[in-house]
């Protein structure tokens, strides 16, 4: 592992509400995260060095399959800066967001822009799905229909058979996650659900439920990054990027190799390497729980315990908003929506809300350390991409 030219904190983020938006495009998007950015960084437009754009599968929705950044950062009034962009499915602006701050560690600029967004919302799900499919090896799997239910569905039932985790103790981190939303106005699902509830929802891929799934919907968001040594110009309480992992999926067999590590594991093993920070330091965390069974199988990845412990901790509270390491206080994928493009961004922006003391209704006491876990696509039976973010104030 290479050393960094120099610390980067966070200054500004934002973000839309997230859901359905049939009046908005993804220009609408991205222009207001952008700019709720860069008034939350107090910079100025004209200081922005570098611009990175995240964004997943619009070219194939609307048609507009290149030069995406170019396109709504010109109507964002920001044309004319390096645009690069970084579709990389659901960790499309996690991996934007990596890049800014490499430019800025780097020393080749002092302040960047990240940018994510996405419209999923076109009043036509099988296409969005066909779209979506393609964040899998075509031809070996989303071809195929072996879809991301199905794939979280059988790693869901192999952990349920490996552990003795059962249906209920999944619904519950759907229950939580749902409550947590209803304290996020950026939200996109506000509405509280029981275990029961959960549980008879319509069967999407036995054992996940509709209600255990993210739902389609479409958003942006967006950080502002700068050199840490510049930073309190701006702001008196920027977030520094102590860490940042990133991996590629790994090839996991049938009978597979116990000692081998997922992306998960290795993006999250980077990102504390680099930070110094183990995983009891972390006081809060986004999780990438697109599907609710997820949650449990990244938190004992990431290190937060040993496997088949996870359970335990949503039984007595402990990933709650109150617990001792709290989980999607944001609502999670599942409740706070998952407009692919914008998801990696929104789950910065929470965790920067959460060490600034500014999450309202959902702050957690006093965090100083802040985990983001945002994986994208389907390969090989492992996430395509995983990236691990570590922040602290």
């Amino acid at each position: 592992m290479g050393r960094l030219a120099r610390e980067v904190a966070i200054i500004g983020v934002g973000m839309t509400k997230f859901g359905k938006h049939p009046d908005k495009t993804i220009k609408d998007l991205a222009r207001e995260a952008t700019w709720k950015a860069i008034r939350d960084a107090n910079v100025d437009a004209k200081d922005i060095g570098v611009i990175y754009c995240g964004n997943a599968v619009d070219g194939l929705l609307s048609g507009q399959e290149d030069i995406r950044g170019q396109v709504v950062m010109r109507e964002a009034g920001l044309a004319g800066k390096p645009i690069i962009n970084t579709p990389n499915a659901c960790a499309s602006s996690s991996t934007a967001f990596r890049e800014a701050w490499l430019a800025i560690a780097s020393g080749m600029y002092d302040i960047a822009l990240a940018v994510g967004f996405e419209k999923l919302y076109v009043d036509d799900t099988a296409k969005t799905t066909r779209a979506l499919a393609t964040c899998t090896d075509v031809a070996v799997e989303g071809n195929m229909g072996v879809f991301f239910p199905g794939m979280y569905a059988m790693e869901a039932k192999r952990y349920m058979l490996e552990t003795g985790c059962t249906k209920e103790q999944i619904a519950k981190v759907c229950v939580k996650n749902h409550k947590n939303g209803c304290l996020n106005p950026h939200a996109q699902i506000q509405q509280e659900v029981t275990v029961e509830e959960v549980l008879n929802s319509k069967m999407i891929a036995d054992p996940i439920t509709l209600y255990m799934c993210s739902p389609i919907g479409d958003g942006g968001a967006a950080a502002i990054l700068c050199a840490e040594n510049i930073a309190r110009r701006y702001r008196s309480d920027p977030i520094l990027i102590a860490g940042s992992g990133m991996a590629s999926g790994v090839f996991l067999d049938i009978d597979i190799d116990k000692e081998k590590k997922n992306s998960t594991e290795l993006a999250a093993r980077e990102a504390f390497e680099m930070s110094g920070i183990g995983p009891g330091d972390v006081n809060v965390a986004e999780v990438h729980d697109a599907f609710s069974p997820a949650e449990f199988t990244f938190f004992e990845e990431i290190g937060f315990c040993n496997k088949g412990e996870a359970p335990r901790f949503i039984e007595e509270g402990e990933t709650e908003i109150g617990g001792s390491i709290p989980i999607n206080t944001s609502g999670g994928l599942e409740s706070k929506g998952h407009p692919v493009g914008a998801t990696g961004l929104g789950m910065i922006s929470e965790i920067v809300w959460q060490l600034r003391g500014e999450a309202g209704k959902r702050q957690v006491k006093s965090p100083k350390v802040g985990l983001v876990h945002n994986g994208g696509g389907i390969i090989g039976g492992d996430n395509a991409v995983m990236c691990v973010h570590i922040l602290k104030r």
